[in-house]
């Protein structure tokens, strides 16, 4: 099973991006996103460090209150 996790680009870099989720900062390539326009603010799905596509805000929220909802039955040691 694959995952993407919805994050918020707060840098560019070239083709680099520091993206945010839930308080957690990482670098995500932009590479496979080159022809289409991305700017600090934007909303993308990351995939194993590279940023897949765009979404709005609205979809990532979406996604993030599912995820919480799956995580909400898992115990965690």
């Amino acid at each position: 099973m694959c995952l993407a996790i919805p994050m918020k680009i707060i840098a560019i870099d070239g083709f680099n991006a520091r993206c945010e989720a839930k308080g957690v900062e990482r670098d995500v390539s932009l590479f496979i996103m080159q022809h289409e326009a991305v700017e600090i603010g934007d909303f993308v799905m990351v995939h194993v460090g590279y940023a897949i596509q765009k979404m709005t805000p609205q979809e990532a929220r979406s996604t993030w209150e599912l995820f919480d909802q799956m995580l909400g039955g898992v115990d965690t040691p």
